[in-house]
């Protein structure tokens, strides 16, 4: 389900972003159920400039801290689930403390917090959460004080800077202008290049997931991260980027882009014939967008053998487009007189397609 894709997005961006300052603990088991803590962090290091970068979340984490991220608005029952976390390790800390004959402070329990793309008023009044606005964000409640929790609701949180690395963790929109918003970081910001690799993964496992359709929203996500990538590699050149770095990272691109399509592929039709693979290192090398587009558009086809044609014939034509303005008129008649290629001419046909002529081309499929 595309909510574990999200959750382990939500996981890895948290651990790359708070491992500079302490130790990052993912999926950490507590007793009782043995139930596991999604990120359990423990500050080590003292980086004042680095925590400033992380705006709230650096702030959140200027102590022991559990994180709890959720895809969709957190529930009553799910809000329970998570405090029910932090009592069963309250538990585990004072049972160390009693062996190791020491005295349990509370002040050693994380303090919980919960990340929800929402947040009802009912569920916030609920639990008698309320804000500091003296010292806290808006969109920051927190739970009587023994309690040590806080729900965040992304939604409510100020489109500001500080909030960023939070907002990206939102839905729909304000996750969508928080990707957005990373444009305003240097091209050469450490913290833009992690997020952007895993932006780029995200979608990967979201167009590459066939176990149920994709909802409209991250149709609308999928088609956001390809930009940033397109303006990553515009301001590399503007900056004056080596170009055999430039080379580096296209060439990188069309090998992920490639390992995604089979993968695709093969997850969808249970097999990559011989026709498709004819295809895969062209189709490697469309730009982001195309290539999203292309993945979306398969990912509607029945899963049978008339899918698999119409499959075969969306590479096709996607690859045809890269010479449309030579074709012309001519491009439906090549799309047809290709597919009718056998499996080595077209291979070859496939391969050799970059140095034809306009005339070569056009005698060939016309």
């Amino acid at each position: 389900m595309t909510r574990f894709i999200h959750d382990r997005f939500a996981k890895e961006l948290l651990t790359e972003l708070l491992s500079p300052i302490g130790t990052v603990n993912i999926g950490r088991d507590v007793t009782a159920e043995v139930r596991e803590i999604d990120v359990y962090f423990t500050p080590n290091a003292v980086i004042p400039e680095y925590s400033a970068t992380l705006g709230l979340l650096g702030k959140m984490a200027e102590t022991t801290a559990i994180f709890e991220p959720f895809r969709n608005p957190v529930t009553v029952g799910e809000v329970i689930s998570c405090m029910s976390k932090l009592w069963d390790l309250r538990g585990e800390l004072e049972r160390q403390a009693r062996r190791e004959n020491t005295r349990y402070d509370d002040a050693q329990l994380p303090r919980l917090w919960i990340l929800t793309p929402t947040a009802s008023k009912g569920l916030v009044e609920g639990f008698c959460a309320i804000p500091n606005p003296e010292h806290w964000s808006e969109g920051v409640y927190f739970l009587p004080r023994h309690l040590k929790s806080a729900i965040v609701a992304i939604h409510q949180l100020p489109e500001t800077p500080e909030t960023l690395w939070l907002r990206i963790l939102g839905k729909g929109k304000v996750q969508q202008r928080a990707i957005a918003q990373l444009s305003s970081l240097a091209t050469d910001d450490p913290l833009r290049i992690i997020a952007l690799e895993l932006l780029y993964q995200l979608q990967s496992n979201l167009v590459t997931d066939t176990q149920q359709e994709l909802q409209p929203e991250e149709r609308e996500l999928i088609m956001a991260i390809p930009s940033l990538f397109r303006e990553q590699l515009e301001a590399a050149q503007q900056q004056g980027i080596e170009q055999g770095i430039e080379q580096g990272i296209e060439q990188g691109r069309q090998a992920q882009q490639r390992l995604i399509l089979e993968n695709f592929l093969r997850g969808r039709f249970g097999e990559i014939n011989s026709k498709m693979t004819a295809f895969l290192s062209a189709i490697s090398k469309l730009q982001a967008a195309e290539f999203t587009v292309l993945l979306l558009a398969i990912s509607m086809l029945t899963v049978d053998e008339a899918g698999r044609q119409q499959a075969v014939r969306l590479l096709a034509e996607n690859v045809l487009k890269m010479r449309q303005s030579e074709l012309g008129e001519l491009l439906p008649t090549a799309l047809t007189n290709l597919l009718a290629f056998p499996v080595d001419e077209l291979t070859f046909f496939v391969e050799q397609l970059p140095r034809l002529s306009a005339d070569e081309l056009r005698a060939r499929l016309g």
